[in-house]
C-alpha cells in the first residue's frame, strides 16, 4: 500500500477560491459581483472531494506548479545512468525481456505501489524513471505518484521509442496518422454547466486517507480504462465530453468535433473549472503528443471523474497538419529526429 507523503510548497488553499474579476478595474466591484453570482450560482462542492482538494494543495498543488508535467528526455536518461537515478520499466515482460534500458527493472503497472512501498526507498535516488512503450502510460502513473507525494519520480518522453528505433517502429513511428484531421471543426463550444465534483465516497474522514484509498484504487484498476483511441473518438464525438488541452491558437487552427478548450495550468484544482467537466459522460483529453493529457488524466481519475488520455494525442489523427504548421504553431509531430541509437540489453 502506498503510503502518502506530503510536500510542502508555497502555494496556499486560496489557489481553490474562485476569483471574479471584472472587465472595468476596480470601479463598480460590488455591483458586477453581484451581477455574476446572480447568473452563475456557485455550486457546493462535496465534503470529500473538498477535503482532497484541501490535502493536494496542503502537500503543494503539484498540477499547478512548474514541476507539472514531470518529464524527462531520454538523452537525459542516459547521460544519467551511471549517476543516482533508478529505472522501471512498466511495459509487459515479453517486450522488457526483448530489449531493455541497462540497469532498469521490470515491474507491472498495478505493483507499483507496492514496488516503492517495500522493494526499494525511492527517496535515496536523485531521479526515479518510468518508461513504457510511448511514454503516456508512464505519464499517467508519474503523475498519481507525483500526486501521492513522490517528489522525484519522472516520465521518459516518447517511452522506449525515443531509445532506439527498434522500440519505435511497432509504437510511435506506426502510429502516427493524418486520417481523421479533415474531420476537424474550429467553432467555439462552451464549457457544460457547473455542477458538483464526482462523489468518492470512499467513507474516509481525512483528505490524506481518502488520496491513499484512490491512488491504491486507480493502481490496482490498471491503466486500459485510462487510455482511448482516436478512431473510437471520431466514430462517435457526441459520446464524449472531448477536452482539448492545449494552447488557444492551437484550439482555433482546428479541433475534434465538439471539444472544448481547457487551459493548462488553468484548470487542475481550480474549482470553478473541474465543476464544468461531466460526471456522467466519458471525458477525452488531447494534447500534443499524449504525455501532458496523460497528466491531466491521472488527476481527473483521482477525483473520480471517468478520463481517459486520447493516445498520441495530435499525432494520432492531424500529423501532416501539424507538419505543415509545425513552425507557426509549435506543434511536435513525432518523427525520427526524436529517436536516438541508445543502446539496449536483452534478457
Amino acid at each position: 500500500m502506498i503510503q502518502i507523503k506530503p510536500i510542502l510548497r508555497f502555494l496556499s488553499l486560496a489557489a481553490f477560491v474562485v476569483f471574479i474579476s471584472c472587465s472595468g478595474g476596480q470601479k463598480n466591484t460590488e455591483q458586477t459581483q453581484t451581477s455574476v453570482e446572480e447568473t452563475t450560482p456557485q455550486v457546493e462542492v462535496n465534503a470529500e472531494a473538498k477535503l482532497l482538494l484541501k490535502t493536494l494543495n496542503e502537500m503543494g498543488d503539484y498540477a499547478n506548479s512548474r514541476n507539472f508535467p514531470s518529464l524527462i528526455k531520454p538523452s537525459s536518461v542516459y547521460e544519467e545512468l551511471d549517476g543516482n537515478i533508478y529505472v522501471i520499466d512498466l511495459r509487459n515482460e515479453e517486450a522488457f525481456n526483448e530489449g531493455h534500458i541497462k540497469g532498469a527493472v521490470s515491474v507491472d503497472f498495478s505493483d507499483l505501489p507496492a514496488y516503492l512501498t517495500n522493494d526499494i526507498k525511492p527517496f535515496e535516488y536523485d531521479k526515479i524513471v518510468l518508461v513504457c512503450y510511448a511514454g503516456q502510460i508512464a505519464s499517467y502513473a508519474t503523475s498519481l505518484l507525483r500526486l501521492a507525494g513522490y517528489g522525484n519520480v519522472y516520465a521518459m518522453r516518447w517511452g522506449m521509442s525515443g531509445w532506439n528505433k527498434h522500440f519505435a517502429e511497432d509504437s510511435w513511428l506506426a502510429k502516427v496518422s493524418s486520417d481523421f484531421q479533415e474531420q476537424l471543426e474550429t467553432e467555439d463550444h462552451d464549457k457544460a454547466p457547473l455542477a458538483d465534483l464526482p462523489k468518492l465516497n470512499t467513507g474516509k474522514a481525512s483528505g490524506d486517507e481518502i488520496l491513499q484509498q484512490r491512488i491504491n484504487a486507480l493502481f490496482a484498476a490498471g491503466y486500459a480504462d485510462a487510455l482511448v483511441y482516436a478512431s473510437d473518438v471520431f466514430a462517435d464525438p457526441g459520446h464524449f465530453y472531448t477536452i482539448n488541452y492545449d494552447r488557444k491558437d492551437k484550439y482555433d487552427s482546428g479541433h475534434i468535433p465538439g471539444a472544448v478548450r481547457y487551459k493548462p495550468g488553468g484548470t487542475l484544482g481550480i474549482v470553478s473549472e473541474m465543476q464544468t467537466i461531466p460526471v456522467d459522460k466519458e471525458v477525452v483529453l488531447y494534447c500534443n503528443t499524449g504525455h501532458n493529457s496523460g497528466f491531466a488524466t491521472a488527476y481527473l481519475r483521482l477525483f473520480g471523474y471517468d478520463a481517459k488520455t486520447l493516445t498520441y494525442g495530435n499525432n494520432a489523427f492531424m500529423y501532416d497538419k501539424m507538419k505543415e504548421e509545425e513552425s507557426a504553431l509549435s506543434w511536435l509531430p513525432f518523427t525520427e529526429a526524436e529517436i536516438h541509437d541508445y543502446p539496449y540489453v536483452q534478457k
